[in-house]
């Protein structure tokens, strides 16, 4: 079934959604930026959205695509246009969101031999992700073109990460193949998520740094109430969406609806609806979605739609409808939130890079 929300999105407008990404899909399989390149965690973002709208044949293509422009450490390059690197290094959330697409193709399609048949990409690319943790446990950003590993972490970065070694570790149980180093590297992950902000480089004025702890899964309860009112009123702005970053008047789609599945995931599905809704004045007629809206000028900025915007619009209507048994990735993320974390900080038990 694909999703809708009544009175807000019809399937039929989600399809023609799904439609407008497919669009874009370059001949290889992958899903552009509106610049022109293809990064992973992007492209994973959109194959998710189009096996939520039923566009299997076209998901499948851009699974294809991970397969063939996977390196042999596990990591896709940066940036790729036409199937040629533009960036040589490789991002650690980039790699974990793979585990995210295939445990997500696997809850919708329920095709155990797909995912079997995708099993080797996920495990080089986690095996990849784990490389990079610290000591502490956070998980660097990047290895670059040399093959060295970034002097810092990223709270976005890291909270995306720790989604997707949640999903690899269920994925690895359900296809009988099961990797406790995963879910270990997930226990630190999210300890440091919550209890120390010292690791992680400051990028306060982008929303994602404010919500996705809460999005990726690693904060929920009480902790995740406080952190969503602790500076909402400096993001959200009232029927438009929220704020990119806090010091410009720029709404933008994508951030919006990933705070919805944040408020979603966090139980606070009334917001969660309002603000989908408010959204909506991004919508283009042919089903795809701008970027962004900035509110002083009255102007479309950058003056440009993008795949993922429409990918996130997709999922956020997947979550709030429950139309696909991909619905709840986002919920179930944060079931281990507040009974996993190793004794004391526990960070001895983590090489250091």
């Amino acid at each position: 079934m694909i999703p809708a929300v009544p009175g807000v999105i019809s399937a039929e407008q989600v399809r023609r959604t799904a439609e407008s990404i497919a669009a874009i899909q370059d001949a290889d399989g992958g899903i552009p930026w509106p610049e022109g390149h293809v990064d992973a965690w992007n492209h994973v973002e959109c194959l998710m959205a189009l096996t939520a709208a039923g566009l299997r044949a076209q998901a499948r293509q851009g699974f294809s695509w991970l397969v063939r422009h996977q390196r042999a450490d596990g990591s896709w390059p940066m940036k790729l246009r036409d199937g040629v690197p533009l960036e040589g290094g490789g991002e650690s959330n980039h790699a974990a969101y793979a585990a995210v697409g295939v445990w997500h193709d696997l809850l919708v399609t329920g095709d155990k031999a797909f995912a079997r048949a995708m099993w080797p990409v996920v495990a080089r690319a986690l095996d990849f992700v784990v490389g990079l943790q610290t000591r502490r446990g956070e998980i660097v950003w990047e290895r670059d073109a040399h093959g060295d590993p970034a002097p810092y972490a990223l709270l976005t970065g890291c909270s995306s990460v720790y989604q997707g070694l949640r999903c690899g570790v269920a994925l690895a149980e359900r296809l009988g193949d099961p990797r406790p180093e995963w879910e270990l590297a997930a226990d630190h992950l999210g300890h440091v998520l919550r209890e120390h902000p010292e690791a992680f480089a400051d990028k306060s004025r982008f929303s994602m740094d404010w919500y996705y702890p809460v999005l990726g899964g690693a904060v929920r309860g009480s902790r995740a109430t406080r952190r969503i009112e602790e500076e909402w009123d400096v993001f959200v702005v009232p029927g438009l969406g929220i704020r990119c970053v806090s010091d410009q008047p720029w709404v933008t789609g994508a951030e919006s609806c990933e705070l919805v599945l944040a408020l979603d995931a966090a139980g606070d599905r009334e917001r969660a609806l309002k603000l989908f809704t408010d959204m909506q004045h991004l919508r283009h007629d042919d089903g795809s979605y701008w970027t962004g809206w900035q509110f002083v000028n009255e102007k479309h900025f950058p003056h440009e739609r993008s795949a993922y915007t429409a990918a996130a619009v997709i999922l956020a209507a997947d979550a709030l409808s429950g139309s696909t048994g991909g619905a709840s990735i986002f919920r179930d993320a944060g079931e281990h939130a507040a009974d996993r974390a190793p004794t004391g900080c526990g960070c001895e038990r983590v090489p250091s890079l």
